[in-house]
Protein backbone atom coordinates (compact mmCIF):
# COMPACT_ATOMS: atom_id res chain seq x y z
CA UNK A 1 0.00 0.00 0.00
CA UNK A 2 1.43 3.40 -0.97
CA UNK A 3 0.40 6.86 0.19
CA UNK A 4 0.90 10.08 -1.78
CA UNK A 5 0.98 13.35 0.13
CA UNK A 6 0.08 16.40 -1.96
CA UNK A 7 1.85 19.64 -0.99
CA UNK A 8 -0.48 22.22 0.52
CA UNK A 9 -0.37 24.60 -2.42
CA UNK A 10 0.16 22.12 -5.23
CA UNK A 11 -2.63 21.81 -7.79
CA UNK A 12 -4.67 18.63 -7.48
CA UNK A 13 -6.08 16.48 -10.28
CA UNK A 14 -9.10 18.76 -10.63
CA UNK A 15 -6.79 21.50 -11.86
CA UNK A 16 -5.82 19.59 -14.96
CA UNK A 17 -7.71 20.18 -18.15
CA UNK A 18 -7.26 18.69 -21.54
CA UNK A 19 -7.56 20.53 -24.83
CA UNK A 20 -10.99 22.10 -25.17
CA UNK A 21 -12.05 21.07 -21.65
CA UNK A 22 -13.61 23.80 -19.51
CA UNK A 23 -11.80 24.07 -16.15
CA UNK A 24 -13.67 26.34 -13.72
CA UNK A 25 -10.85 26.17 -11.17
CA UNK A 26 -8.56 28.12 -13.46
CA UNK A 27 -10.70 31.16 -12.64
CA UNK A 28 -10.49 30.71 -8.87
CA UNK A 29 -7.23 32.58 -8.33
CA UNK A 30 -8.10 35.48 -10.69
CA UNK A 31 -11.44 35.76 -8.90
CA UNK A 32 -9.68 35.69 -5.54
CA UNK A 33 -7.31 38.43 -6.71
CA UNK A 34 -10.21 40.70 -7.65
CA UNK A 35 -11.97 39.88 -4.38
CA UNK A 36 -8.87 40.78 -2.35
CA UNK A 37 -8.80 44.17 -4.08
CA UNK A 38 -12.50 44.73 -3.37
CA UNK A 39 -11.95 43.89 0.30
CA UNK A 40 -9.16 46.46 0.44
CA UNK A 41 -11.50 49.06 -1.05
CA UNK A 42 -14.21 48.21 1.47
CA UNK A 43 -11.72 48.73 4.32
CA UNK A 44 -11.47 52.44 3.42
CA UNK A 45 -13.72 55.29 4.67
CA UNK A 46 -16.48 56.20 4.89
CA UNK A 47 -16.95 52.58 6.01
CA UNK A 48 -15.47 51.78 9.46
CA UNK A 49 -14.41 48.35 8.17
CA UNK A 50 -10.64 48.79 8.58
CA UNK A 51 -10.29 45.12 9.64
CA UNK A 52 -11.25 43.94 6.14
CA UNK A 53 -7.68 44.78 5.10
CA UNK A 54 -6.52 41.69 7.03
CA UNK A 55 -8.54 39.09 5.11
CA UNK A 56 -7.76 41.09 1.96
CA UNK A 57 -4.03 40.52 2.41
CA UNK A 58 -4.61 36.95 3.60
CA UNK A 59 -6.54 36.19 0.41
CA UNK A 60 -3.91 37.97 -1.68
CA UNK A 61 -1.23 35.84 -0.01
CA UNK A 62 -3.13 32.66 -0.93
CA UNK A 63 -3.52 33.93 -4.49
CA UNK A 64 0.15 34.73 -5.00
CA UNK A 65 2.11 32.22 -2.94
CA UNK A 66 4.17 29.93 -5.13
CA UNK A 67 3.00 31.52 -8.40
CA UNK A 68 5.36 32.23 -11.25
CA UNK A 69 6.39 35.85 -11.72
CA UNK A 70 4.25 36.39 -14.80
CA UNK A 71 1.21 34.98 -13.04
CA UNK A 72 1.98 37.15 -10.00
CA UNK A 73 1.99 40.25 -12.18
CA UNK A 74 -1.30 39.35 -13.87
CA UNK A 75 -3.03 38.42 -10.64
CA UNK A 76 -1.67 41.56 -9.03
CA UNK A 77 -3.07 43.68 -11.82
CA UNK A 78 -6.50 42.18 -11.23
CA UNK A 79 -6.17 42.89 -7.51
CA UNK A 80 -5.13 46.46 -8.31
CA UNK A 81 -8.17 46.98 -10.51
CA UNK A 82 -10.46 45.47 -7.87
CA UNK A 83 -9.02 47.89 -5.32
CA UNK A 84 -8.51 51.13 -7.25
CA UNK A 85 -11.43 51.15 -9.69
CA UNK A 86 -14.01 51.68 -6.94
CA UNK A 87 -11.64 53.67 -4.71
CA UNK A 88 -10.89 56.31 -7.37
CA UNK A 89 -14.28 56.51 -9.06
CA UNK A 90 -14.60 60.11 -7.85
CA UNK A 91 -11.89 61.18 -10.32
CA UNK A 92 -14.48 60.81 -13.09
CA UNK A 93 -17.23 62.62 -11.19
CA UNK A 94 -17.37 65.60 -13.57
CA UNK A 95 -15.08 64.69 -16.47
CA UNK A 96 -16.41 61.29 -17.45
CA UNK A 97 -15.01 57.76 -17.10
CA UNK A 98 -11.96 58.26 -19.34
CA UNK A 99 -9.63 59.89 -16.78
CA UNK A 100 -10.86 57.56 -14.03
CA UNK A 101 -10.15 54.42 -16.05
CA UNK A 102 -6.81 55.74 -17.32
CA UNK A 103 -5.63 56.67 -13.81
CA UNK A 104 -6.72 53.34 -12.38
CA UNK A 105 -5.10 51.36 -15.19
CA UNK A 106 -1.81 53.19 -14.62
CA UNK A 107 -1.83 52.96 -10.81
CA UNK A 108 -2.79 49.27 -10.91
CA UNK A 109 0.54 48.61 -12.62
CA UNK A 110 2.28 49.48 -9.34
CA UNK A 111 0.11 46.96 -7.51
CA UNK A 112 0.88 44.39 -10.21
CA UNK A 113 4.63 44.99 -9.84
CA UNK A 114 4.31 44.65 -6.06
CA UNK A 115 2.47 41.36 -6.46
CA UNK A 116 5.11 40.09 -8.86
CA UNK A 117 7.62 40.74 -6.09
CA UNK A 118 5.40 39.09 -3.50
CA UNK A 119 5.16 35.98 -5.69
CA UNK A 120 8.96 36.00 -5.96
CA UNK A 121 9.58 36.12 -2.18
CA UNK A 122 6.68 33.80 -1.29
CA UNK A 123 8.90 30.71 -1.25
CA UNK A 124 11.38 32.19 1.24
CA UNK A 125 11.42 31.28 4.92
CA UNK A 126 9.46 33.94 6.79
CA UNK A 127 7.94 35.10 3.52
CA UNK A 128 5.13 37.24 5.07
CA UNK A 129 7.78 39.69 6.33
CA UNK A 130 9.34 40.08 2.92
CA UNK A 131 5.94 40.20 1.19
CA UNK A 132 4.73 43.05 3.42
CA UNK A 133 7.97 44.93 2.79
CA UNK A 134 7.55 44.49 -0.98
CA UNK A 135 4.04 45.97 -0.71
CA UNK A 136 5.52 49.05 1.00
CA UNK A 137 8.18 49.22 -1.73
CA UNK A 138 5.34 49.46 -4.26
CA UNK A 139 3.60 52.18 -2.25
CA UNK A 140 6.85 54.13 -1.98
CA UNK A 141 7.29 54.02 -5.76
CA UNK A 142 3.66 54.99 -6.39
CA UNK A 143 4.02 57.98 -4.05
CA UNK A 144 6.89 59.37 -6.13
CA UNK A 145 6.22 58.65 -9.82
CA UNK A 146 5.07 59.63 -12.30
CA UNK A 147 4.49 63.40 -12.08
CA UNK A 148 5.48 63.53 -8.43
CA UNK A 149 3.48 60.44 -7.45
CA UNK A 150 -0.04 59.57 -6.34
CA UNK A 151 -0.13 58.05 -2.82
CA UNK A 152 -3.93 57.87 -2.69
CA UNK A 153 -4.92 54.42 -1.47
CA UNK A 154 -1.98 53.83 0.84
CA UNK A 155 -3.09 51.08 3.19
CA UNK A 156 -2.36 53.34 6.16
CA UNK A 157 -5.06 55.78 5.06
CA UNK A 158 -7.72 53.12 5.59
CA UNK A 159 -6.71 52.56 9.22
CA UNK A 160 -7.88 55.75 10.95
CA UNK A 161 -10.34 53.69 13.05
CA UNK A 162 -8.13 50.64 13.42
CA UNK A 163 -6.12 49.09 16.23
CA UNK A 164 -2.88 49.56 14.29
CA UNK A 165 -3.20 53.38 14.14
CA UNK A 166 -0.73 54.07 17.02
CA UNK A 167 2.03 52.68 14.79
CA UNK A 168 1.71 55.84 12.68
CA UNK A 169 3.47 57.66 15.54
CA UNK A 170 6.28 55.07 15.46
CA UNK A 171 7.22 55.12 11.79
CA UNK A 172 4.56 57.00 9.82
CA UNK A 173 2.39 55.57 7.08
CA UNK A 174 5.02 53.02 5.88
CA UNK A 175 5.23 51.27 9.27
CA UNK A 176 1.44 51.39 9.73
CA UNK A 177 0.85 49.92 6.26
CA UNK A 178 3.59 47.31 6.76
CA UNK A 179 2.01 46.11 10.02
CA UNK A 180 -1.41 45.66 8.40
CA UNK A 181 0.01 43.78 5.40
CA UNK A 182 2.24 41.63 7.63
CA UNK A 183 -0.65 40.66 9.88
CA UNK A 184 -2.82 39.77 6.88
CA UNK A 185 -0.15 37.65 5.21
CA UNK A 186 0.66 36.12 8.59
CA UNK A 187 -2.94 35.06 9.14
CA UNK A 188 -2.87 33.18 5.84
CA UNK A 189 0.46 31.53 6.73
CA UNK A 190 -0.90 30.40 10.11
CA UNK A 191 -3.97 28.95 8.39
CA UNK A 192 -1.75 27.23 5.82
CA UNK A 193 0.41 25.62 8.52
CA UNK A 194 -2.64 24.43 10.48
CA UNK A 195 -4.11 22.97 7.30
CA UNK A 196 -0.84 21.15 6.66
CA UNK A 197 -0.93 19.73 10.17
CA UNK A 198 -4.47 18.41 9.67
CA UNK A 199 -3.42 16.73 6.43
CA UNK A 200 -0.16 15.19 7.57
CA UNK A 201 -0.52 15.01 11.34
CA UNK A 202 2.77 16.81 11.81
CA UNK A 203 4.17 20.25 11.21
CA UNK A 204 7.57 21.74 12.17
CA UNK A 205 7.21 23.91 15.24
CA UNK A 206 9.65 26.56 14.02
CA UNK A 207 7.71 27.63 10.91
CA UNK A 208 4.41 27.58 12.81
CA UNK A 209 5.86 29.75 15.58
CA UNK A 210 7.31 32.12 12.99
CA UNK A 211 3.93 32.38 11.29
CA UNK A 212 2.24 33.13 14.62
CA UNK A 213 4.78 35.87 15.32
CA UNK A 214 3.92 37.64 12.06
CA UNK A 215 0.41 38.07 13.49
CA UNK A 216 1.29 38.76 17.11
CA UNK A 217 4.16 41.21 16.59
CA UNK A 218 2.14 43.87 14.66
CA UNK A 219 -0.72 43.70 17.18
CA UNK A 220 1.65 43.81 20.15
CA UNK A 221 3.58 46.66 18.57
CA UNK A 222 0.40 48.67 18.11
CA UNK A 223 -0.55 48.15 21.76
CA UNK A 224 2.97 49.07 22.89
CA UNK A 225 2.77 52.30 20.84
CA UNK A 226 -0.40 53.50 22.59
CA UNK A 227 1.53 55.80 25.00
CA UNK A 228 2.72 57.77 21.96
CA UNK A 229 -0.89 58.75 21.21
CA UNK A 230 -1.40 61.75 23.47
CA UNK A 231 -3.70 64.74 23.18
CA UNK A 232 -2.48 66.61 26.25
CA UNK A 233 -1.86 70.34 25.77
CA UNK A 234 1.92 70.82 26.02
CA UNK A 235 1.85 74.48 24.94
CA UNK A 236 -1.57 75.51 26.14
CA UNK A 237 -4.61 75.64 23.88
CA UNK A 238 -5.96 77.74 21.03
CA UNK A 239 -9.54 78.39 20.02
CA UNK A 240 -9.78 77.92 16.27
CA UNK A 241 -12.62 78.54 13.80
CA UNK A 242 -12.90 76.70 10.47
CA UNK A 243 -15.24 78.36 7.95
CA UNK A 244 -17.15 76.32 5.37
CA UNK A 245 -18.88 78.85 3.13
CA UNK A 246 -20.21 76.29 0.64
CA UNK A 247 -20.63 76.74 -3.13
CA UNK A 248 -23.79 77.71 -5.06
CA UNK A 249 -23.77 74.47 -7.05
CA UNK A 250 -21.72 71.31 -7.52
CA UNK A 251 -19.27 70.48 -10.28
CA UNK A 252 -16.46 71.94 -12.31
CA UNK A 253 -18.48 75.14 -12.86
CA UNK A 254 -17.61 75.97 -9.25
CA UNK A 255 -14.82 78.20 -10.61
CA UNK A 256 -17.33 80.32 -12.55
CA UNK A 257 -19.02 81.12 -9.24
CA UNK A 258 -15.94 82.77 -7.78
CA UNK A 259 -17.56 85.88 -6.34
CA UNK A 260 -20.42 83.91 -4.79
CA UNK A 261 -17.96 81.53 -3.11
CA UNK A 262 -15.95 84.47 -1.73
CA UNK A 263 -19.10 86.17 -0.45
CA UNK A 264 -20.25 82.93 1.19
CA UNK A 265 -17.07 82.66 3.24
CA UNK A 266 -17.05 86.35 4.11
CA UNK A 267 -20.69 86.21 5.22
CA UNK A 268 -20.11 83.12 7.37
CA UNK A 269 -17.20 84.93 9.03
CA UNK A 270 -19.36 87.97 9.73
CA UNK A 271 -22.05 85.73 11.18
CA UNK A 272 -19.41 84.18 13.44
CA UNK A 273 -18.41 87.68 14.58
CA UNK A 274 -22.04 88.44 15.41
CA UNK A 275 -22.37 85.16 17.33
CA UNK A 276 -19.20 85.95 19.29
CA UNK A 277 -20.50 89.44 20.14
CA UNK A 278 -23.81 87.96 21.30
CA UNK A 279 -22.03 85.34 23.41
CA UNK A 280 -23.33 82.39 21.39
CA UNK A 281 -19.86 81.26 20.36
CA UNK A 282 -16.40 81.74 21.88
CA UNK A 283 -13.98 84.27 20.41
CA UNK A 284 -11.51 82.38 18.21
CA UNK A 285 -7.79 83.13 18.36
CA UNK A 286 -7.64 82.78 14.56
CA UNK A 287 -9.86 81.76 11.66
CA UNK A 288 -9.11 79.34 8.81
CA UNK A 289 -10.76 79.56 5.38
CA UNK A 290 -10.51 76.74 2.82
CA UNK A 291 -8.47 76.40 -0.33
CA UNK A 292 -10.01 78.43 -3.20
CA UNK A 293 -12.26 80.40 -0.84
CA UNK A 294 -11.22 83.41 -2.93
CA UNK A 295 -10.52 82.41 -6.52
CA UNK A 296 -10.46 86.13 -7.25
CA UNK A 297 -6.92 87.42 -6.75
CA UNK A 298 -7.23 89.90 -3.85
CA UNK A 299 -3.96 91.57 -4.81
CA UNK A 300 -5.25 92.45 -8.28
CA UNK A 301 -8.94 93.03 -7.47
CA UNK A 302 -9.73 95.80 -4.96
CA UNK A 303 -13.34 94.64 -4.59
CA UNK A 304 -12.23 91.16 -3.44
CA UNK A 305 -9.71 92.71 -1.09
CA UNK A 306 -12.42 94.91 0.41
CA UNK A 307 -14.75 91.93 0.98
CA UNK A 308 -12.00 89.97 2.76
CA UNK A 309 -10.84 93.01 4.73
CA UNK A 310 -14.34 93.71 5.98
CA UNK A 311 -14.87 90.12 7.13
CA UNK A 312 -11.49 89.87 8.87
CA UNK A 313 -11.96 93.22 10.63
CA UNK A 314 -15.37 92.03 11.82
CA UNK A 315 -13.97 88.94 13.54
CA UNK A 316 -10.88 90.86 14.66
CA UNK A 317 -8.31 88.02 14.53
CA UNK A 318 -5.77 86.73 11.98
CA UNK A 319 -7.48 84.78 9.20
CA UNK A 320 -5.97 82.43 6.61
CA UNK A 321 -7.49 82.96 3.16
CA UNK A 322 -7.21 80.43 0.32
CA UNK A 323 -6.71 82.39 -2.91
CA UNK A 324 -5.72 81.99 -6.53
CA UNK A 325 -2.97 84.52 -7.22
CA UNK A 326 -2.45 85.44 -10.87
CA UNK A 327 0.88 87.22 -11.52
CA UNK A 328 1.07 89.33 -14.69
CA UNK A 329 3.37 86.70 -16.20
CA UNK A 330 4.21 83.12 -15.40
CA UNK A 331 2.13 80.48 -13.68
CA UNK A 332 -0.76 80.83 -11.29
CA UNK A 333 -0.25 80.23 -7.59
CA UNK A 334 -2.51 78.33 -5.21
CA UNK A 335 -1.81 80.56 -2.24
CA UNK A 336 -2.75 80.74 1.42
CA UNK A 337 -2.64 84.31 2.73
CA UNK A 338 -2.36 85.34 6.37
CA UNK A 339 -4.70 88.30 6.65
CA UNK A 340 -4.29 90.57 9.67
CA UNK A 341 -7.32 92.63 10.76
CA UNK A 342 -5.16 95.78 10.97
CA UNK A 343 -2.41 95.25 8.41
CA UNK A 344 -4.13 93.17 5.73
CA UNK A 345 -2.09 90.44 3.99
CA UNK A 346 1.17 89.87 5.88
CA UNK A 347 2.40 86.38 4.83
CA UNK A 348 1.81 83.81 2.09
CA UNK A 349 2.28 80.11 1.43
CA UNK A 350 2.25 78.75 -2.13
CA UNK A 351 1.15 75.14 -2.49
CA UNK A 352 4.30 73.11 -3.15
CA UNK A 353 2.84 69.97 -4.69
CA UNK A 354 0.35 71.04 -7.33
CA UNK A 355 -1.95 68.38 -8.71
CA UNK A 356 -1.16 67.00 -12.19
CA UNK A 357 -4.14 67.02 -14.58
CA UNK A 358 -6.01 69.18 -12.07
CA UNK A 359 -3.86 72.26 -11.45
CA UNK A 360 -1.48 71.76 -14.33
CA UNK A 361 -1.62 69.59 -17.44
CA UNK A 362 1.46 67.50 -18.30
CA UNK A 363 1.74 66.63 -21.99
CA UNK A 364 -1.22 68.89 -22.76
CA UNK A 365 -1.24 68.35 -26.52
CA UNK A 366 -1.32 64.56 -26.08
CA UNK A 367 -3.93 64.53 -23.31
CA UNK A 368 -6.21 66.82 -25.34
CA UNK A 369 -6.61 64.03 -27.90
CA UNK A 370 -8.40 61.93 -25.29
CA UNK A 371 -10.29 64.50 -23.21
CA UNK A 372 -11.14 68.09 -24.08
CA UNK A 373 -11.65 68.96 -20.41
CA UNK A 374 -7.91 69.64 -20.15
CA UNK A 375 -8.54 73.09 -21.60
CA UNK A 376 -10.60 73.99 -18.55
CA UNK A 377 -7.14 74.46 -17.00
CA UNK A 378 -6.20 77.23 -19.41
CA UNK A 379 -3.25 78.45 -17.33
CA UNK A 380 -1.13 76.06 -15.32
CA UNK A 381 -0.41 76.46 -11.63
CA UNK A 382 3.20 76.47 -10.51
CA UNK A 383 4.59 75.03 -7.26
CA UNK A 384 5.92 77.02 -4.35
CA UNK A 385 9.23 76.26 -2.66
CA UNK A 386 8.89 77.40 0.96
CA UNK A 387 7.48 75.39 3.88
CA UNK A 388 4.24 76.92 5.13
CA UNK A 389 4.13 77.83 8.83
CA UNK A 390 2.16 80.93 9.90
CA UNK A 391 2.40 82.57 13.31
CA UNK A 392 -1.26 83.23 14.08
CA UNK A 393 -1.72 85.17 17.32
CA UNK A 394 1.23 83.32 18.86
CA UNK A 395 0.31 79.86 17.54
CA UNK A 396 2.51 78.30 14.87
CA UNK A 397 0.19 76.72 12.31
CA UNK A 398 1.58 74.35 9.67
CA UNK A 399 -0.07 74.42 6.25
CA UNK A 400 -0.62 71.50 3.86
CA UNK A 401 -3.04 72.41 1.10
CA UNK A 402 -5.56 69.70 0.14
CA UNK A 403 -3.72 67.19 -2.10
CA UNK A 404 -0.51 67.72 -0.10
CA UNK A 405 -1.99 65.87 2.89
CA UNK A 406 -1.42 62.60 0.99
CA UNK A 407 2.36 63.15 0.89
CA UNK A 408 4.41 62.26 3.96
CA UNK A 409 7.04 64.94 3.42
CA UNK A 410 4.58 67.78 2.84
CA UNK A 411 3.02 67.41 6.30
CA UNK A 412 6.16 66.42 8.20
CA UNK A 413 8.05 69.51 6.97
CA UNK A 414 5.61 71.82 8.72
CA UNK A 415 6.08 70.03 12.07
CA UNK A 416 9.87 69.99 11.86
CA UNK A 417 9.64 73.74 11.14
CA UNK A 418 7.86 74.31 14.43
CA UNK A 419 4.14 73.84 13.76
CA UNK A 420 2.09 73.31 16.93
CA UNK A 421 -1.07 72.64 14.91
CA UNK A 422 -1.68 71.58 11.30
CA UNK A 423 -4.24 73.01 8.89
CA UNK A 424 -5.31 71.21 5.71
CA UNK A 425 -7.45 73.73 3.77
CA UNK A 426 -9.18 71.95 0.90
CA UNK A 427 -11.64 72.35 -1.96
CA UNK A 428 -13.59 69.18 -2.84
CA UNK A 429 -16.53 70.84 -4.59
CA UNK A 430 -15.54 69.43 -7.97
CA UNK A 431 -15.93 65.86 -6.67
CA UNK A 432 -19.58 66.19 -5.67
CA UNK A 433 -20.93 63.90 -2.97
CA UNK A 434 -18.41 61.14 -3.64
CA UNK A 435 -16.34 59.28 -1.05
CA UNK A 436 -13.31 61.40 -1.90
CA UNK A 437 -13.79 63.90 0.92
CA UNK A 438 -14.05 61.09 3.51
CA UNK A 439 -10.93 59.40 2.15
CA UNK A 440 -9.05 62.68 2.46
CA UNK A 441 -10.38 63.33 5.96
CA UNK A 442 -9.04 59.94 7.05
CA UNK A 443 -5.58 61.02 5.86
CA UNK A 444 -5.75 64.02 8.20
CA UNK A 445 -6.72 61.75 11.10
CA UNK A 446 -3.69 59.56 10.42
CA UNK A 447 -1.47 62.66 10.17
CA UNK A 448 -2.78 63.86 13.56
CA UNK A 449 -1.54 60.66 15.24
CA UNK A 450 1.62 60.44 13.14
CA UNK A 451 2.83 63.86 14.30
CA UNK A 452 0.82 64.24 17.55
CA UNK A 453 -0.80 67.48 16.41
CA UNK A 454 -4.33 68.80 16.25
CA UNK A 455 -5.44 69.03 12.61
CA UNK A 456 -8.03 71.49 11.31
CA UNK A 457 -9.58 70.77 7.91
CA UNK A 458 -11.58 73.70 6.47
CA UNK A 459 -13.26 72.68 3.19
CA UNK A 460 -15.29 74.87 0.82
CA UNK A 461 -18.19 72.43 0.62
CA UNK A 462 -17.34 69.84 3.31
CA UNK A 463 -16.57 67.72 5.05
CA UNK A 464 -14.76 70.19 7.34
CA UNK A 465 -13.45 68.89 10.66
CA UNK A 466 -11.41 69.59 13.77
CA UNK A 467 -9.28 66.63 14.82
CA UNK A 468 -7.40 66.13 18.08
CA UNK A 469 -3.85 64.70 18.22
CA UNK A 470 -5.23 61.23 18.98
CA UNK A 471 -7.14 61.20 15.68
CA UNK A 472 -10.58 61.81 17.20
CA UNK A 473 -12.91 64.13 15.27
CA UNK A 474 -14.45 66.59 17.74
CA UNK A 475 -16.22 68.85 15.24
CA UNK A 476 -17.50 67.87 11.80
CA UNK A 477 -19.69 69.55 9.19
CA UNK A 478 -22.03 68.06 6.62
CA UNK A 479 -21.42 68.19 2.89
CA UNK A 480 -22.67 71.15 0.86
CA UNK A 481 -23.99 73.10 3.81
CA UNK A 482 -22.58 76.40 5.15
CA UNK A 483 -21.07 76.02 8.60
CA UNK A 484 -18.50 77.35 11.04
CA UNK A 485 -16.70 74.93 13.37
CA UNK A 486 -15.24 76.39 16.58
CA UNK A 487 -13.30 74.44 19.17
CA UNK A 488 -10.49 74.74 21.70
CA UNK A 489 -7.64 72.47 20.63
CA UNK A 490 -4.44 71.40 22.41
CA UNK A 491 -1.14 72.75 21.12
CA UNK A 492 1.89 70.47 21.11
CA UNK A 493 5.58 70.82 20.26
CA UNK A 494 7.11 67.42 21.08
CA UNK A 495 8.12 65.20 18.17
CA UNK A 496 7.02 61.60 17.69
CA UNK A 497 9.54 58.97 16.55
CA UNK A 498 7.87 59.10 13.12
CA UNK A 499 8.46 62.84 12.86
CA UNK A 500 12.06 62.55 14.05
CA UNK A 501 13.02 59.69 11.74
CA UNK A 502 11.29 60.96 8.60
CA UNK A 503 11.91 58.62 5.67
CA UNK A 504 14.23 56.26 7.59
CA UNK A 505 11.57 53.61 8.44
CA UNK A 506 10.41 53.57 4.83
CA UNK A 507 14.01 53.23 3.63
CA UNK A 508 14.61 50.29 5.97
CA UNK A 509 11.46 48.53 4.74
CA UNK A 510 12.49 49.16 1.13
CA UNK A 511 15.93 47.69 1.92
CA UNK A 512 14.23 44.65 3.47
CA UNK A 513 12.14 44.22 0.32
CA UNK A 514 15.20 44.49 -1.92
CA UNK A 515 17.04 41.96 0.25
CA UNK A 516 14.15 39.52 -0.06
CA UNK A 517 13.96 39.96 -3.81
CA UNK A 518 17.72 39.49 -4.09
CA UNK A 519 17.63 36.37 -1.96
CA UNK A 520 14.81 34.97 -4.09
CA UNK A 521 16.72 35.68 -7.29
CA UNK A 522 19.84 34.02 -5.89
CA UNK A 523 17.88 30.90 -4.95
CA UNK A 524 16.37 30.76 -8.42
CA UNK A 525 19.81 30.98 -10.07
CA UNK A 526 21.17 28.21 -7.84
CA UNK A 527 18.15 26.02 -8.57
CA UNK A 528 18.73 26.37 -12.33
CA UNK A 529 22.40 25.49 -11.96
CA UNK A 530 21.53 22.44 -9.89
CA UNK A 531 18.95 21.34 -12.46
Amino acid sequence: MSTTITPVDAPGPADASGPGRFAPRRFVRPGAAVLSGLLLFLSFPPRPLWWLALPAFGLLGWTLRGRRLRAGFGLGYLAGLGFLLPLLIWTGEEVGPGPWVALTAAEALFVAASCLGIAAVSRLPGWPVFAAAVWILGEAARARAPFGGFPWGKIAFGQADGVFLPLAAVGGTPVLGFAVALCGFGLYEVARRIRAYRRTGTVPRGPLAAAALTVLVPVTGALAALPLVDDAAEDGTATVAAVQGNVPRLGLDFNSQRRAVLDNHANRTKELAADVKAGRKPQPDFVLWPENSSDIDPYANPDAQEVIDEAVRAIGVPTVIGAVVAPPTGKLRNTLIEWDPDKGPVATYDKRHVQPFGEYIPMRSVVRLFNSNVDRVSRDFGPGSEVGVFDLAGTKVGLATCYEAAFDWAVRDTVTHGAQLISVPSNNATFGRSEMTYQQLAMSRVRAVEHSRSVVVPVTSGVSAIIRPDGEIVRESRMFTPDVLVDEVPLRSSLTPATRMGTLPEALLVALAVAGLGWSALRAVRARRTA
